[in-house]
């Protein structure tokens, strides 16, 4: 199992599936990345040599802000939103939807599981 930028990425997928292991790189940035490499995508994980494992670690330490830095920034950013107490800011700190969704029959997913209240029907 090859590691990149201390992420495990699957030996059995293609190049450009492994890639996106990485937290920040997604199918866009995996294809550019490879392209940019002159490497092929459909070749498995396992059949890419060492030295071009460390030519794609490179050129993404170099190009892409990923992993540790990348989830610090963003949890830095969701406490500044919640710092200024704007209206997304809120939205974080309550557990509710921050894009507009509607919440009066869904967002379970923000809200968790139901809670039941008795005595709510006449």
């Amino acid at each position: 199992m090859p590691r990149i930028l201390g992420v495990d990425v699957p030996n059995d997928k293609p190049a450009w599936v492994a890639l996106t292991y990485i937290y920040g790189v997604g199918p866009t940035s995996s294809h550019k990345i490879l392209k940019e490499l002159g490497l092929n995508e459909t070749t498995r994980a396992r059949d890419i040599s060492d030295e071009d494992m460390a030519r794609i670690a490179t050129h993404i330490e170099k190009n892409y802000i990923v992993e540790g830095y990348l989830r610090r920034q963003v949890q830095q950013n969701i406490a500044r939103l919640k710092n200024i107490a704007c209206y997304r800011g809120l939205r974080h700190r309550r557990g509710l939807p921050v894009r507009g969704q509607r919440t009066k029959c869904n967002a379970r997913t923000r809200k968790g599981p139901k809670k039941t209240m008795a005595g709510k029907k006449k």
